[in-house]
């Protein structure tokens, strides 16, 4: 799975992000939780020792409860604060106001002198109560001491209330700050990554012809990738520009003794003639043969750095030169182009390979000339077509077969296909011979972008 660096340091980043908050929402629920049982336990505590403070004596000495407690809680019915005193020495119960009609269920929990002991259990009436029972010794005036459990009950349903309350506000901010740091942390990530954003675009502005090199200020972190890019373009230009002048070179010092023999051959007082002839004829094939082989030459070192050529005003400029060299034929030629159609590549190129296949169709076609072309979504797609006697299938292969020689193509047309064939494979393309919808030839170039 190809998945950019953006999106793997966000999906990361993001991962880390909900189990920190994850875990902090839990840390932060179990640490209220323990902090509002804790709080309960003191105050239950706390309960109990205002309840043994309420507590007196009667004739004898022993502990008495009184009707009405200072804490209106335990005077109100039903009001979910209860407390019930009982004695497992002694047959004596008593139970606050608010316990009556009410079915705790805490039993007679057996508590020693001193002792404290806690408990939730589920009421009779089904729901949760808390209970904290505290064990006392009390001496009667005999000196008589007797055991006395006191136990302070409160409903569970307001402290659970508080906790999803809680709960639920706490989820609620941290869900709220997942979302704004996750917007901080996708933004901090785009321009973190804008410098690399930028050498692609930079990159592909290259590589479509608009810039010769990456001309941005980057971080030093990426100096060194940029200066080391920009050195290779240098170097791949030079020894572009070094190639060339060298086939230019070569190309001028074969013209030469060619013209020689060329001019030799012409001249009819030197030699026999059917000599000459055929020595012209060697020196038209020799002529032939290095023209094509400098193209194939050309054509493979070709680079992808080049600009984007407009293809309609190139294509209009050579129709209107063919148009002139072969007016007599009358052809009538139709262009279906649009203007937006570019060819990432060297105009040089565009104008050779286009304005072979466009003679080729001027040549041997009858009346009519179609060239056409669309962008596809990997490059563009250029048709020329004609209404003459087309290529047969035998010769189609063999006029568009790489390094062939010039005198090893059929005659007719098909001349000069093999070097276009060789310029557009240059750029990973292909040139496929069809047959038209006007009866002729259809040429169609299928150049992919770089």
């Amino acid at each position: 799975m190809n998945l950019s660096i953006h999106f793997r340091l966000l999906l990361a980043a993001s991962l880390v992000l909900t189990a920190f908050l994850g875990l902090t929402g839990v840390a932060l629920d179990k640490a209220f939780r323990s902090s509002a049982e804790k709080a309960l336990r003191e105050s239950l505590q706390a309960s109990v020792y205002a309840l043994l403070a309420a507590a007196g004596e009667d004739d004898l000495g022993r502990l008495t409860m009184p009707e009405i407690l200072s804490d209106p809680r335990f005077n109100l019915p039903d009001s979910g604060f209860y407390a019930e005193v009982h004695s497992p020495d002694i047959s004596f119960g008593w139970r606050s106001a608010s316990a009556v009609g009410r079915h705790l269920n805490i039993g007679k929990p057996s508590v020693e002198p001193g002792d404290r002991r806690f408990d939730q259990v589920r009421s009779g009436n089904g729901g949760e109560v808390v209970a904290l029972s505290f064990g006392v010794s009390w001496e009667d005036f005999d000196g008589v001491e007797t055991r006395y459990v006191l136990s302070v009950v409160e409903d569970m349903q307001p402290h659970q209330v508080q906790i999803s309350a809680f709960r639920n506000t706490l989820f609620y901010w941290l869900d709220g700050a997942a979302l704004v740091l996750l917007l901080a942390q996708g933004g901090v990530l785009r321009w973190g990554l804008f410098p690399l954003r930028k050498v692609s675009d930079e990159l592909s502005d290259i590589e479509s012809g608009g810039s010769d090199q990456l001309k941005g200020v980057y971080p030093q972190e990426l100096t060194g990738l940029t200066d080391s890019i920009n050195s290779l373009i240098r170097q791949a230009q030079s020894r572009q520009q070094r190639y060339r002048d060298s086939l230019g070179d070569l190309a001028h010092s074969l013209k030469t003794p060619l013209a020689i023999l060329q001019s030799m051959a012409d001249q009819p007082e030197t030699g026999d003639r059917n000599e000459n002839r055929q020595l012209a004829d060697q020196v038209d094939r020799m002529n032939q043969i290095v023209s094509h082989q400098l193209q194939r030459a050309a054509a493979s070192g070709r680079s992808t750095l080049s600009r984007t050529i407009p293809v309609v005003a190139a294509v209009e400029r050579i129709a209107k030169t063919l148009n002139k060299v072969y007016l007599e034929k009358g052809i009538r030629w139709e262009l279906d182009l649009p203007d937006d159609l570019g060819f990432s590549g060297d105009e040089g190129d565009l104008m050779e390979f286009m304005g072979n296949l466009m003679d080729n169709a001027w040549k041997y076609g009858s009346q009519q000339v179609r060239v056409s072309g669309l962008a596809t979504g990997d490059g563009i797609e250029l048709h020329v077509e004609d209404d003459g006697a087309g290529i047969p299938q035998a010769q189609a292969e063999s006029v568009l077969q790489r390094g062939r020689r010039m005198d090893e193509q059929q005659p007719g047309q098909g001349i000069g296909l093999a070097v276009v064939s060789d310029i557009i494979s240059a750029y990973g393309g292909e040139l496929i011979v069809g047959k038209s919808v006007l009866g002729g030839a259809d040429l169609v170039a299928l150049i992919p972008n770089h």
